[in-house]
């Protein structure tokens, strides 16, 4: 491989990697997607490909298809919820973010939305909806006619539109909100969090089996507030699981409000809030350490000033 081939295909690395995220939900099989492409494109007669950047992402978009249909089978057997891999600001996965609709698509809220969906119309909505790729593209990509690709987007919209609206926010007013939440969670009354939750809001986390976590989510402001001030209550037992005491700190995930708990260096947890036009609608707790490796690496590359609470657990 020349290197004006290795060129091309490393300039385009973080657009297929966007693109694998969104459709995997997980950040180490979206990089693992891409070197697969990687691979065959070293071994592709390369004179017979017309245009490139086509040809790597029907390779890479077929491929995530492939495993998404195997990821539903595992997830049937998966321990507890499934969530996806948080991304911090910055993260070169996250991709596009120009348009409200390239920002919502890579949210945890319409990553966790979107495993509702076949991987087809996975397919034809990401690379619609989020990278603006004609039908007439996506048709040859997927081998269907653009017919079909314009009927399979229409009927993923429709999908996804019964979830909860998300309330479009900016990094600031993100990071007010947690501050909101965490004074509200750690304080001395549990009236003051319930007020900030709407009457039917949700709560769920993902430890993988690999740390406990609720099988099925809370729902209902009370429900969920109690689960919430329990949370940040001290507690041995907590602290033994952890493996000590976490700081937490204000920050953002997939563009989304988000308490990251962080205990010597190492990212521990990240709780996504979801914000409606009345107050705080869900929360996404991702706790299994093989989700955190990369929200780990990146942390430690930041300036995140000081944590909001100390030994909160």
């Amino acid at each position: 491989m020349t290197m004006t081939e290795l060129d091309r295909f490393e300039a385009s690395r973080p657009r297929l990697e966007a693109i694998a995220y969104r459709l995997l939900g997980s950040a180490g099989e979206a990089e693992d997607a891409v070197q697969e492409v990687f691979l065959r494109w070293q071994a592709a007669d390369r004179d017979r490909i017309d245009v490139p950047e086509a040809w790597l992402t029907k390779v890479l978009t077929n491929l995530c298809l492939n495993q998404l249909t195997s990821a539903r089978a595992r997830r049937e057997t998966y321990v507890g919820e499934w969530l996806p891999e948080p991304l911090f600001p910055g993260d070169p996965m996250l991709g596009p973010a120009d348009t409200a609709e390239q920002r919502e698509s890579v949210s945890f809220a319409m990553l966790t939305l979107m495993e509702r969906l076949t991987p087809v119309e996975r397919g034809v909505y990401v690379l619609r909806e989020a990278f603006e790729y004609p039908h007439r593209e996506i048709a040859g990509f997927l081998d269907l006619t653009e017919a079909a690709s314009a009927q399979i987007y229409h009927r993923a919209k429709k999908h996804l539109a019964d979830g909860k609206p998300r309330k479009e926010i900016d990094e600031a007013d993100a990071r007010r909100i947690v501050e909101e939440f965490l004074a509200a969670a750690t304080g001395g009354s549990l009236e003051p969090l319930v007020q900030l939750l709407t009457e039917n809001a949700s709560a769920v986390g993902d430890g993988g089996g690999k740390l406990p976590a609720r099988t099925k989510p809370f729902e209902g402001a009370t429900a969920v507030a109690k689960f919430l001030w329990g949370l940040f209550r001290p507690a041995k037992s907590k602290r033994a699981i952890m493996g000590g005491s976490p700081q937490v700190y204000a920050w953002t995930a997939n563009g989304e409000p988000a308490a990251v708990a962080v205990l010597d260096g190492r990212v521990v947890g990240v709780m996504v809030l979801e914000v409606g036009e009345d107050g705080l609608t869900a929360f996404r707790n991702q706790i299994n350490p093989d989700k955190l490796e990369r929200a780990t690496a990146q942390w430690n590359t930041v300036d995140h000033g000081e944590p909001l609470v100390t030994a909160a657990f």
